[in-house]
């Protein structure tokens, strides 16, 4: 028992008081004594009572030795830099032009796909072409019978003689009118009478000429033809039907330039305007084209609530063919250089948004970052991070500036 008192007087300040006072208890003796008037007043452990109190006493004292180590070791050592055995994922900053991409269904089409119709009334006696004929400027598609067209044409052919012949006997009247007039011979009415004539028969002339243009032009027109190269993709009439004048017979795609459609939510409609994008086939997966939006739809279509655009293929082939599908990849570019670290890598203690950086001896330092962008389970910075420098990935929350850690690189992240 005496080499524990002993003990207690070697303990600290705070230590040795609290033994003192676990000794007073025990063997009834005032906390004020000191502790050598309470190792003289120790009874010798020679009664079973004795014994019993120095069997609770040596464990109290062992505790408070305990904890006096602790508390001088933990003074010996809060100067310097507290060292942990803890690994720590970690993984270097790489800055480079990131960029998002977005992927939409498409469908080629082409810029111009028009009805064509005949420009006059009639019955159809042939049809020349079917759906994905592949058709030249000119090429005769469709034909009218042209029976009454052609006694139309020969209807006004028989006017304009007949207006002819009467110009010239207005013409010779006028003549007689005119001679008659200087000798005196016919009254100045007769004379503006016969102007009259000749003028109107003038007249009938001209309007019969344009009746026979107009009779000519509608025996050309019962011959639809091509106004482009293109392909068929519609043949609405039928030989023997009955068509008017306008109504659609025929439907034509210009092969001359090709498009992707594609159909935008309304949250990437801005968004759209400033991306670059490419093309790739379904057929053709290993041929890429790139495109260019030529326009954008102003109003979300009612039925799907999305934004239509076209982006033209300047550098479409033939194996671009209408209908077919693809996928359209549209990149969007932050602007700056940027990393992409994990949300898990950031902390905030009051400063922003801020990483661990570890150097090469292990040692942690907080960093602040600019965030350009949150993504996702992942976030883009630009700025508070050397290239190339280590941070940590994981368990940020549990870690303290100054600390001496165990790194291990990350695969990915």
């Amino acid at each position: 028992m005496s080499r524990f008192v002993a003990s207690v007087l070697r303990l600290s300040g705070a230590v040795r008081s609290v033994c003192t006072v676990v000794l007073a208890a025990v063997f009834s003796v005032p906390s004020a004594v000191a502790p050598h008037a309470a190792a003289a007043a120790l009874p010798a452990p020679t009664s079973p009572r004795g014994a019993g109190r120095a069997a609770v006493v040596a464990p109290l004292i062992a505790i408070a030795l305990a904890v006096s180590g602790c508390d001088a070791s933990n003074g010996s050592t809060g100067k310097s830099a507290q060292v942990l055995d803890r690994p720590v994922l970690v993984a270097p900053v790489h800055y480079e032009d990131l960029a998002e991409t977005r992927t939409f269904a498409a469908t080629i089409k082409p810029r111009i796909e028009s009805d064509l119709g005949f420009r006059v009334t009639g019955k159809v006696a042939q049809r020349l072409v079917q759906n994905g004929d592949r058709v030249r400027k000119g090429q005769p598609l469709l034909l009218l019978d042209t029976n009454d067209l052609k006694l139309q044409l020969e209807q006004s052919e028989a006017e304009v003689r007949a207006a002819k012949t009467n110009l010239v006997q207005a013409e010779a009247d006028e003549q007689r009118a005119t001679e008659l007039q200087k000798k005196g011979w016919t009254a100045a009415a007769t004379l503006e009478k016969s102007h009259a004539t000749a003028e109107e028969a003038r007249g009938r002339l001209t309007r019969a000429q344009r009746s026979l243009d107009l009779a000519r032009n509608s025996l050309d027109y019962a011959s639809l033809e091509a106004d482009a190269d293109g392909v068929i993709t519609a043949t609405p009439v039928e030989p023997g039907q009955v068509v008017a004048s306008g109504q659609a017979a025929v439907r034509l795609a210009r092969l001359a330039e090709v498009e992707a459609l594609v159909a935008f939510p309304e949250t990437f409609v801005e968004r759209a305007r400033e991306a670059s994008g490419s093309l790739t086939l379904w057929s053709v997966p290993d041929r890429v084209y790139e495109v260019r939006l030529r326009e954008l739809s102003p109003a979300a279509d009612t039925a799907t609530r999305t934004y239509a655009a076209r982006y033209t293929i300047p550098a479409a082939d033939e194996a671009v063919r209408l209908g077919m599908s693809a996928t359209l990849t549209l990149r969007e570019g932050t602007g700056t250089r940027s990393a992409r670290l994990p949300l898990t890598a950031l902390f905030n203690h009051g400063h922003g948004p801020s990483v661990w950086a570890v150097d090469d001896k292990g040692r942690l330092t907080a960093r602040t970052v600019k965030v350009a962008r949150y993504d996702g389970r992942s976030v883009l910075i630009t700025d508070g991070v050397a290239e190339g420098e280590s941070v940590v990935m994981l368990g940020v929350q549990k870690l303290d500036a100054g600390l001496i850690v165990r790194p291990v690189a990350s695969l990915s992240f």
